[in-house]
């Protein structure tokens, strides 16, 4: 059993933003895979499906970014997953708009959400993926920046990224070589800053 998990804010106000690129990430998977992501538990959105011969288990946390953590610990807890069956997909402003990196473990590279989740589980080896939203521009505060929507002229690429996600979520969980090997078709593509 693997639980992906996409964070972000809830709020319609909160739709295509920066932010909220993981819970992007999660409603594509579950589009693809026909999972219905909205039973309300443990302050998240949940969804039970499979891919292939995983049972796998979607969260769109409701707690907002910075409290990710405590509905994640929650769940965690409950299903009883070890940290390296949970796949968090998130923003990243320091990766240019569309870029994805994955990394099995790690630090919080600054992002708050990822930093609660360590906090909380008191454990950082938990699979990551990392969508790029752009670096900011220097007239923004980071704030502002990340709650702001992706323009009509970024929707392409943030959409390409958004689904380089969801493949690279697919082959984590097909096991075997899968997190090296989507590690190694997209850690090295680059997309160039628009």
């Amino acid at each position: 059993m693997y639980i992906i998990a996409g964070l972000g804010n809830p709020g319609r106000e909160y739709k295509w933003t920066r932010h909220n690129v993981g819970y992007e990430v999660i409603d594509k998977f579950a589009y693809d895979h026909d999972i219905d992501v909205s039973k309300n538990k443990f302050r998240a959105l949940i969804g039970e499906g499979r891919y292939g011969t995983e049972k796998v288990i979607l969260v769109k946390p409701l707690t907002y970014m910075n409290l990710s953590g405590e509905s994640l610990r929650d769940i965690v807890s409950f299903y009883k997953v070890d940290t390296d069956r949970l796949i968090v997909c998130c923003d990243d402003v320091n990766l240019p708009l569309g870029n994805i990196r994955i990394r099995k473990s790690g630090s919080d590279g600054g992002q708050n959400g990822l930093k609660n989740i360590i906090y909380q589980l008191g454990d950082d080896g938990f699979p990551r993926v990392r969508v790029g939203v752009g670096m900011k521009p220097e007239r923004f505060d980071m704030k502002d920046y990340v709650l702001s929507k992706f323009s009509e002229n970024e929707d392409d690429t943030i959409i390409s990224g958004i689904t380089d996600a969801v493949t690279a979520v697919e082959m984590i969980i097909k096991g075997g070589r899968g997190m090296e090997d989507a590690m190694n078709k997209f850690n090295k593509k680059v997309r160039e800053q628009k």
